[in-house]
């Protein structure tokens, strides 16, 4: 018996969700297949099968609360059986959408070449969800896996997937019908023989080789759906489109090229006139449905919207960073026009060189490791009465996202060269985009820094990364009066500021800290010679 476990969580994190299996008890396994998906505070991690096998028993279902190195599930080593091949489905019958109350209504009268395709059990705090969009219509022919559509709980988005090859004869419930736990959202017929070798892999001939006898009523498409994430998959249901339409590269359909899609859209159609209409209400950028709250006493409109599982443990983490430590903000002013000369000088080259365009956080990077070595205790953390002093500089680089802030991490920082620093940088970002950041990607650090100047923020004080003890702050960028030699020059001037936790740090280090940055800022010839 093979057991499938927890990955090891970050020295942060002490506990995660498990969301919905990918596999159930008796199905075949592949070495490294996807089994199911945990959600922690920052990501979602995906636990493969160790082994080939068959999947034994879930020892965590869906919605459990679990910690490193749990047992989630056994796996039966053993090597499957003979595949067999798909077998004709039973004949389509008269498509039918039924409004009424659809419980789980299964009883022995029931064929047995129908499956109720239900609602998953939900968390005890949970009582309701709201259907999204269906992704198949009914009628449609399904395989086993296929995402059927989703339903959006007050945590999360839920998808139901096809545990049959079959066809989706009904639906019960539609976009914006509220459903509890087990409710019957569709019917989904399948064959007696595809029944009975539910415990055998079902895999689909090559297309050419399908010969499938089809009512003309029915609609099917047997065409290969390029791979879509749930953000994807709405972003088209939304704009009225298919995946398949979108312009991609490789086999999987990316955001981006859904935005650009709509952009391309836009350019080609002209704007249509339309009357004055009432201001509507202010647009958010959470990816949630808005959920319709009665209008307040003056009879405008609001909606509350639930934070997602990041959010909600970002906002802990903040108010515990702030009841737990002393935090004090020391600030200066940094004259960028030596690194922007420098950038314009050798941008073109240093592109060229290395394919990655040389930014500013490189060398707010390389300052502060300048600092750090100087002032150790400021990449030093805390914990109880001990102080913990770092002999290496991991830099975590805070970047934000629509579900929230993470903080991916630049291991051993101090032996990275600039172009290195500005290539994972990139990487990290494209990364946080698509929620594909790993655990190891957010583990540890021993200082922040944050750039609040890119969405045009003067002047702000960081919080600390716990179990860190400082963090540097980032502003934008303002042409301003400064006074050189005796004279009023106008330069482009940053404000930066550190914020530090007092109790292990003195203000004379923060201080001296964040003057070593800017004196390696104004100067950038001193990261090269590292004074």
């Amino acid at each position: 018996m093979v057991q499938v476990k927890v990955p090891p969580l970050a020295e942060s994190l002490t506990e995660a969700v498990v969301m919905e299996w990918v596999k159930q008890p008796g199905d075949w396994v592949k070495a490294d297949e996807k089994l199911v998906d945990l959600e922690t505070d920052k990501i979602v991690l995906e636990v493969v099968a160790p082994q080939t096998g068959r999947l034994n028993e879930i020892l965590k279902p869906k919605d459990t609360v679990v910690g490193s190195e749990e047992v989630l599930a056994e796996i039966i080593a053993q090597a499957p059986p003979t595949e067999a091949v798909p077998v004709d489905m039973p004949e389509a019958t008269e498509v039918e959408q039924d409004k009424t109350t659809a419980k789980d209504t299964s009883d022995a009268t029931d064929s047995p070449e129908k499956i109720k395709i239900k609602v998953p059990a939900l968390a005890e705090n949970i009582t309701q969800a709201v259907m999204l969009p269906w992704y198949k219509k009914p009628g449609s022919w399904v395989k086993s896996g296929d995402h059927l559509v989703e339903i959006e709980t007050d945590g999360m988005v839920l998808e139901i997937v096809a545990p049959y090859n079959g066809q989706l004869r009904k639906i019960y419930q539609t976009e914006g019908d509220v459903v509890s736990s087990h409710d019957v959202l569709g019917d989904l017929f399948v064959s007696s023989e595809e029944m009975s070798s539910r415990e055998i892999p079902i895999q689909v001939p090559p297309m050419p080789e399908i010969q499938i006898d089809i009512p003309e009523n029915i609609e099917v498409n047997l065409a290969m759906a390029p791979k879509t994430g749930p953000a994807v998959r709405r972003m088209t249901t939304e704009l009225g489109i298919t995946p398949e339409q979108v312009p991609h590269h490789g086999d999987r359909v990316r955001r981006e090229d859904v935005l650009n899609y709509q952009q391309q859209q836009e350019k080609q159609t002209p704007a249509p006139v339309t009357p004055v209409t009432p201001k509507p209400a202010p647009q958010t950028t959470h990816t949630k449905p808005r959920i319709q709250i009665p209008a307040d006493p003056f009879g405008r409109e609001q909606e509350r919207v639930p934070m997602n599982r990041l959010r909600s443990r970002v906002s802990e983490r903040l108010l515990e960073a702030q009841q737990n430590h002393a935090i004090l903000t020391t600030f200066n002013e940094v004259n960028m026009q030596p690194i922007m000369d420098l950038r314009k000088q050798h941008q073109p080259a240093f592109e060229k060189a290395y394919d990655v365009r040389l930014g500013f956080m490189s060398f707010f990077v390389k300052a502060a490791i300048v600092a750090l070595q100087k002032y150790p205790v400021l990449n030093a953390s805390s914990t109880n009465d001990e102080i913990i002093y770092h002999g290496f500089y991991d830099i975590g680089i805070a970047v934000s996202t629509q579900r929230g802030l993470v903080v991916p991490v630049l291991r051993d920082a101090d032996q990275l060269s600039f172009a290195q620093i500005e290539k994972n940088i990139r990487a990290y970002g494209q990364k946080a985009k698509e929620n594909r950041l790993k655990m190891t990607d957010l583990e540890g650090g021993t200082f922040s820094i944050t750039n609040g100047g890119i969405f045009g923020s003067m002047l702000s004080t960081p919080i600390l990364n716990p179990p860190q003890s400082a963090i540097l702050g980032m502003h934008n960028i303002v042409e301003r009066p400064v006074a050189e030699n005796g004279e009023v020059v106008i330069r482009p001037v940053m404000y930066i500021a550190l914020s530090y936790d007092h109790r292990i740090i003195d203000g004379r280090d923060a201080v001296q800290g964040l003057v070593a940055i800017k004196q390696s800022l104004e100067d950038p010839m001193r990261l090269l010679l590292e004074l």
